[in-house]
């Protein structure tokens, strides 16, 4: 098994000076010395409180979460695995071990931190709860899994199965974006419980609930293009098809029943059947290619795993397949004793 020396800890920062000194100084107490705190130009010292307290600093080249977070993995981390959190001491260092365990026994490649399992009070808005609480259901209903918690910033992945997604979100949206891509190129992926605190009142969010909200469920409705077309096609040609019938029966009816004719209404409607009739075609047809598109590239990781079956010391493969184990997520934060492991294989 890997050591603590395998693992860096990203901290993606902006204005953060008030809380990044005692979570740099929390993770470097649990005996993790690879602090990467990536900073979006603060004003406010975060910077130069990161560094006292023992992390490599580095100023991103452009703005935004997403964008540090991708700059951060692919530029300055060398270590196979990361432990990402967020720099307002809202997350527990010292149940790190909770998210490496699954990675560090090649359980899983990717670990999502259930903020739901232990919120303690004040930790979350009513608000905030609702909307998150609405993004997880769309994302279960969208991309077909239940990862609980998609908009946790506490997880912890392996730099492999990172370079293997396609992000390009700038902000807040980063979260969602890898959550996706876990169920479009079958990453093994679990769920643990911890603790979610609030955060200190010094402390301001960065978060702007509605429109970063909206953000992310058009990012959700966008990437079903690609892993889930017949729901990104098949709903607009359905309310289309609906739209177009309505159309109709309206022309119908008043032409029965008052002798009325709508011919330019009549010709709307029955565009709006055509193509709707056609867009439930076209995303049927695509979602035959993405099956068979995945079953393709499923046989080639086997081939891939077999090929290099003997570099046992290598971080869990991203197409892992093998059983993560039972487990129900408790509010427990308990650091002495290991949680268990949510199972979120991809279905075969």
């Amino acid at each position: 098994m890997a050591d603590r020396d395998d693992v860096c800890i990203l901290l993606p920062t902006f204005n953060e000076a008030e809380t990044i000194e005692s979570v740099v100084s929390g993770f470097r107490e649990q005996g993790f010395t690879n602090v990467l705190v990536i900073d979006g130009g603060s004003t406010d010292g975060t910077q130069e409180a990161a560094e006292s307290a023992g992390a490599r600093v580095v100023e991103q080249s452009g703005s935004g979460k997403g964008q540090a977070v991708r700059e951060a993995v692919t530029r300055h981390i060398e270590q196979p695995y990361v432990l990402m959190a967020d720099g307002d001491a809202t997350y527990r260092p010292d149940e790190a071990d909770r998210l490496l365990e699954p990675l560090l026994s090649g359980q899983a490649a990717h670990v999502i931190g259930n903020r739901f399992a232990d919120m303690r009070p004040g930790a979350m808005t009513k608000l905030n709860q609702i909307g998150n609480r609405i993004i997880n259901s769309a994302f279960e209903t969208i991309h077909g899994r239940d990862l609980t918690d998609i908009l946790s910033g506490y997880r912890a992945f392996t730099r492999q199965s990172f370079q293997r997604s396609s992000l390009t979100a700038s902000g807040f949206g980063i979260e969602t974006e890898m959550a996706v891509e876990c169920v479009k190129h079958n990453i093994s992926t679990a769920v643990v419980p911890i603790t979610y605190q609030p955060r200190p009142d010094e402390s301001d969010t960065n978060l702007r609930p509605f429109r970063d909200g909206a953000t992310i469920i058009l990012t959700l409705y966008q990437m079903a293009k690609t892993n889930n077309p017949l729901f990104y096609f098949g709903s607009v040609g359905l309310g289309s098809t609906v739209v177009g019938f309505l159309l109709g029966a309206y022309v119908a009816y008043d032409w029965v029943v008052n002798s009325i004719s709508h011919e330019v209404i009549a010709v709307v409607g029955s565009f709006a059947i055509l193509l709707g009739i056609q867009l439930l075609m076209f995303g049927v047809l695509s979602d035959m290619l993405v099956a068979v598109n995945r079953e393709q590239t499923r046989r080639l990781e086997d081939l891939a795993v077999q090929l290099t079956h003997e570099t046992r010391g290598q971080p869990a493969d991203v197409f892992d397949d093998q059983p993560v184990g039972d487990a129900e997520g408790t509010g427990e934060s308990d650091t002495e004793t290991t949680p268990p492991v949510s199972p979120h294989q991809p279905d075969e």
